[in-house]
């Protein structure tokens, strides 16, 4: 079946299947615009409704996809919990979209960009941000790669000119967010960088902006103090321990390549500012990435890189898939030995486990949640027998990924009583244990099997109500 004839039967499905199931979408700009909160640690609506960022890397939706399969993707991302798509809004200059039209038809002159009868590169990236916003989803902008910003292709000037089209363009769309820069380090081009965030903050002031970097690098190494970057975003990338490949300025520590929550550890600098992960390892993409002989990561490690980074901080994760970032489909040229299109890619194990992240962590009390590792007792493991915790005042969550005897301290949150349940990460399944003391208590061989196959401890005080007994799965969270 031709792709175009494919994806019309796909549209029609949605619209009769997948729209039905999704009668009342949630709109989460309603409860106002995107905002840093109080601690500094998160974001939140202008209302006070907690908002974590569960993000796919969509990188070449604008250019790959035509409006049918737009609406398909977007429509996949809703029911899979995902509420913040990444794109490359420019990923060359020009760049060129599935209709054959051109970003810049006069270079970065946009005055007339916009031709009657045409449905241009901006209108479709026009459709695709009404689209998302059709479907309760946040398109995180990066204006333009950063390969050709780094090859010369566009300077401060037309940096200025091109941000002020964008905040123009965009600036009240409802669910837009400014990620400046695109897979390059901060001080490679800075001044091309700081003209065009600046140049957008000087017209949109509703929207959030942060800097995608190089992969293994942070946006605080080099904007932590600058007025416009709201948030922290670093890229752990795609490297397995002991692939430094001669890097030299690694802020964490050689041979500990995987361990993305050591950059959330050296993203917190004064003054504090919220971060993410936006670009972890993704699934089924070769470790190490230009090797295509290699062994590929697997949901299991996509989930340990989303529970460790969340559980040191981070205020929420963005996923990623070989298949999808690229939009891989016959007849085009696979990048990272992509080989399943990208639609089935969709069904993948890991794009469909991140949900069960974002419930839990949106099932308490969201603001004064804490990395705490005091919460584990004795000698910690090191890589994947890390044993990694998170708590509020009254409640607290472990991930243990290898499921690793351990001995937690329940006593650091209130309640002398203690009610304890298991979280699987790959299905969402609870399992409730019991009520426990409130003391330290060894979770070890007799529970080796419920930790291998879950993962993941709640504890909370006994006197509190976040979780049912009864529940066999924490509710679904928008």
């Amino acid at each position: 079946m031709k792709r175009k004839a494919l994806f019309a039967l796909l549209f029609v499905c949605i619209a009769t299947l997948g729209f039905a199931q999704n009668k009342s979408n949630y709109i989460p700009w309603k409860n106002g615009k995107l905002m840093v909160s109080a601690e500094n640690r998160y974001l939140k609506h202008a209302n006070g409704t907690p908002f974590f960022w569960l993000g796919d890397t969509g990188w070449l939706l604008p250019q790959r996809l035509n409006r049918d399969e737009v609406a398909y993707y977007l429509n996949e991302c809703k029911n899979a919990g995902i509420n913040v798509v990444q794109v490359q809004t420019l990923n060359d200059v020009p760049s060129i979209n599935t209709y054959g039209q051109f970003s810049m038809v006069d270079g970065f002159n946009f005055d007339n960009i916009d031709r009657k009868g045409v449905y241009g590169y901006w209108d479709h990236m026009d459709y695709i941000i009404e689209t998302a916003a059709k479907n309760g989803i946040y398109i995180a902008m990066v204006p333009i790669w950063g390969s050709p910003v780094n090859a010369g292709l566009m300077n401060e000037q037309q940096a200025e000119a091109y941000g002020k089209f964008l905040a123009e363009r965009y600036k009240d769309n409802p669910n837009i967010i400014w990620l400046i820069g695109g897979d390059i380090r901060g001080d490679k081009k800075m001044e091309v960088w700081q003209a065009l965030a600046q140049s957008i903050r000087a017209i949109d002031t509703n929207h959030l902006m942060s800097f995608h970097p190089r992969g293994r690098t942070t946006s605080a190494a080099w904007f932590n103090n600058e007025p416009w970057l709201d948030f922290n975003m670093f890229q752990s990338g795609h490297r397995k321990y002991g692939q430094r490949k001669g890097d030299k300025d690694y802020p964490i520590a050689d041979n500990t390549e995987e361990d993305n929550w050591r950059y959330v550890e050296a993203s917190t600098l004064t003054p504090l500012k919220p971060v993410i992960d936006g670009e972890p390892s993704y699934e089924d993409i070769p470790k190490g990435l230009h090797d295509v002989h290699e062994e590929r990561w697997t949901a299991d490690d996509i989930r340990r890189y989303a529970y460790w980074s969340v559980f040191a901080g981070s205020f929420g994760h963005t996923y990623g898939h070989n298949s999808i970032m690229q939009f891989y489909t016959p007849g085009v040229m696979p990048a990272y030995g992509a080989n399943k299109v990208w639609w089935e890619a969709l069904q993948d194990p890991g794009f469909n486990q991140m949900k069960y992240l974002k419930n839990l962590m949106l099932a308490f009390p969201f603001f004064e949640r804490i990395p705490d590792q005091s919460v584990i007792v004795g000698k910690n493991g090191e890589r994947y027998d890390r044993v990694i915790a998170t708590r509020g005042n009254d409640y607290l969550l472990v991930y243990n990924h290898t499921g690793k005897p351990m001995q937690i301290d329940l006593t650091k949150i209130s309640g002398d009583k203690k009610n304890i349940w298991w979280y699987n990460t790959k299905n969402g399944e609870l399992e409730y244990m019991g009520e426990y003391d409130n003391r330290i208590t060894s979770f070890d061989d007799g529970f080796m099997d419920i930790l291998n196959n879950h993962h993941l401890l709640i504890a909370v005080d006994a006197a509190k109500e976040y979780v049912g007994k009864e529940w066999k799965s924490l509710p679904a969270k928008n």
